[in-house]
């Protein structure tokens, strides 16, 4: 094994592409004077013999339908990826390089799948990106079942991940695995960087578990590197990996963190800029010149740039595949041509379902409805429930479990792991060609908060099917009634969040979120029955998709069209208690209009001109109503209006009677209106 003390000899060109992985990253994080040196220097070796060995990528053309995936799970050593990605031949100069961690510049701090082509996914927070591979392999092997043929392994690549010991010890990490090891999940290949140091030390302090007896009780295949610096036993054991059919691999490789550095195998070589001197001295331990920065030896460049005919023969090799495939299988070459384009087939919002004799019933029926209408058309669909499928109306009818012997059924049953069922439906998002959605309550969407969060922030289509929206949840009781979700949920930028109040909305709720495909949806849907609106005679359910419209227009007594006195605005099942409250009003000589608000995100885009129209500054006296906490309520209701909602948690009874403790009742939202005036 090369240590840092050993004197200056001359270095074969593997050790001088490692060496240069090493040094472009300390320049990187010394020039930010911020950034986390300690992984790339310690995994230099294991990801040089993955990206140069047996990765299957094409710089030129980083979406390329059958790649091979690499996420870096432990996104803090993110100049591990920016120096892979420069230089193998993406498109990443030298000059973004050296701007790491500066403003606008495409090496952030932590890896974000939109800002840098070849990075996969959106890594920072710890266990993350673990998950999200769990998902990328369950995507590739549901489509590996749905399209490949005798003779035509046309999806067929691996899901490789760089781990760590804090992504480890996240608890979405534990979920995903289990869930991993179940659905046996052999195209995945995770690299364990098994350093035994985090930020405040050694991970004794907090961390003793045997990882292998873990992952092995898991289902996974566990294999040992015991020298981080062994190249040829790195590459030994993913061959090993490769012949593993039926488990998902998890390879330890023991690494020194922050190889080379003054202060290697400490946590003071996990982040932080280590100071020129200190960089000058690894240098000199790596037998590297320390008066060069940014340095790529020429040979070095030349070795890493085959990666960019590699690549391209990779492609062109599995297009003409394609193409035979195209003429053999007909029709699942049609099939294939517009999955890879990530598009909705023609014609798709014609299954939505029109609703024209409906029942009462909760929109949480309603939506699974909707799910079983739209299915057969819209092939991509592909999701579940964290164990609640029956009640949260998820199933999709004879579509055929995703287990591991039917990688082709479409029903994923996630377990009782909310939080991993949001960062697994994150990573097939990012891989592309199916659209996620996973079910569960509207109170466990807490478990979720994290994975949703990422799901906005990279910009992707995953879609949170979360029912027993409110107090109507009944007789479980106020750990199970969802009251503060709403509004949590509403403050993550770029998730729309939509509370349908009948059939018809749910219905273009779906529609909404299917059309939606650069950002998250989380649905509110109910288990209480909700009103029935006539349609013919009330608004056109349409006006959801403008986040809140006229559904009812204010009248006099006798019942004409009349200016509105107030305004009532309301989402999902509280709409029916506000269009009996109206009549009411307007009998009483107070016009009032109701306004269905499902979505405030949809609403705050409209111009100024349609909010006026619906909500007009000179009607001051409103209320909102909706079984949720006020907050955020206020910028829609004004100083001079009021709301009734929920601002304490709720109580076990049925449903009607927790509504009429907490007062959503005719009578009082009539007597709060006219407290207004």
């Amino acid at each position: 094994m090369t240590t840092a003390t050993q004197p200056k000899k001359k270095i074969d060109l593997d050790q001088l592409c490692i060496n240069t992985i090493r040094t472009l990253s300390l320049d990187a994080v010394q020039k930010a004077e911020s950034g986390h040196p300690g992984l790339p220097l310690g995994m230099a070796p294991t990801a040089y013999v993955l990206w140069t060995k047996f990765m299957r990528y094409n710089p030129k053309n980083p979406k390329w339908f059958n790649r091979d995936r690499f996420l870096l799970s432990a996104g803090h050593g993110s100049m591990l990826i920016y120096a892979l990605l420069h230089l193998t031949g993406y498109d990443l100069s030298m000059d973004e390089v050296k701007r790491f961690r500066q403003l606008h510049s495409q090496t952030p701090g932590h890896p974000e799948n939109f800002m840098t082509k070849g990075v996969e996914i959106t890594t920072g927070p710890l266990g993350q990106g673990f998950a999200n591979g769990v998902g990328m392999a369950m995507a590739e092997a549901h489509l590996a079942a749905k399209f490949n043929q005798k003779g035509f392994p046309i999806v067929n690549h691996h899901i490789y991940c760089i781990c760590s010991d804090g992504d480890l010890m996240e608890g979405v990490s534990y979920e995903s695995a289990s869930l991993a090891g179940h659905l046996k999940l052999s195209n995945l290949i995770y690299f364990y960087d098994d350093n035994n140091i985090t930020i405040e030390g050694n991970t004794s302090i907090a961390f003793n578990e045997d990882a292998t007896k873990r992952f092995e009780a898991a289902g996974w295949h566990v294999i040992m590197v015991e020298d981080g610096n062994d190249l040829k036993a790195i590459e030994n054991v993913i061959k090993e990996a490769h012949k593993i059919k039926d488990k998902p691999k998890l390879i330890r490789v023991k690494t020194i963190i922050g190889f080379g550095m003054p202060k290697q195998g400490t946590n003071k070589a996990h982040s932080d800029a280590p100071g020129e001197d200190a960089v000058k001295e690894t240098k000199r331990n790596l037998g590297w010149d320390e008066n060069k920065h940014f340095y790529v030896p020429r040979e070095v460049s030349a070795h890493f740039r085959e990666a960019i005919k590699r690549g391209a023969q990779y492609e062109k090799d599995w297009e003409a595949l394609v193409k035979k495939y195209e003429k053999t299988h007909g029709d699942l070459g049609k099939t294939l041509q517009e999955t890879r384009l990530n598009k909705l087939p023609e014609g798709w919002g014609k299954s939505l379902p029109t609703f024209d004799n409906v029942e009462a019933k909760a929109t949480r029926a309603y939506s699974g409805e909707v799910i079983n209408a739209i299915a057969g058309k819209i092939p991509q669909l592909f999701g579940g429930s964290a164990d609640l499928a029956p009640s949260n109306n998820t199933n999709i009818k004879d579509a055929g479990d995703f287990e591991p012997e039917t990688y082709e059924g479409r029903n994923i049953h996630f377990g009782i792991r909310e939080h991993a069922m949001g960062a697994t439906m994150n990573g097939m998002a990012l891989y592309g060609s199916v659209i996620p959605y996973g079910g569960t309550f509207q109170t466990f969407s807490d478990y979720m908060r994290p994975a949703i969060r990422l799901a906005a922030l990279s910009g992707i289509q995953t879609i949170y099917v979360f029912t027993h929206d409110s107090i109507g949840l009944g007789e479980d009781g106020p750990t199970h009634q969802s009251v503060e979700h709403l509004a949590a949920l509403r403050a993550i930028p770029n998730l729309a969040v939509i509370r349908p109040c009948d059939a018809h909305e749910t219905r273009e709720a779906w529609r909404a979120a299917l059309l939606r495909d650069k950002a998250p949806t989380a649905f509110a849907f109910s288990r209480q029955k909700v009103a029935l609106i006539d349609r013919k005679k009330f608004a056109d359910a349409k006006g959801l998709h403008k986040g809140a419209y006229i559904l009812a227009e204010a009248e006099n007594k006798q019942g004409k069209a009349s200016a509105p006195k107030l305004i009532i605005i309301a989402t999902g099942s509280e709409v029916g208690l506000a269009m009996q409250a109206r009549e009411q009003l307007n009998a009483s000589g107070t016009p009032t209009r109701v306004v269905s608000m499902p979505c405030w995100e949809f609403f705050d885009e409209q111009s100024a001109k349609y909010k006026e129209s619906v909500l007009p500054s000179n009607v001051k006296a409103r209320l909102a109503i909706e079984a949720g906490v006020s907050l955020g309520w206020a910028k829609y209701v004004g100083l001079e209006g009021d709301t009734l909602t929920v601002d304490r948690f709720g109580a076990s009874a049925p449903a009607e009677d927790v509504f009429k403790e907490f007062g959503f009742t005719v009578e009082n939202v009539v007597k709060k209106a006219k407290k207004l005036f």
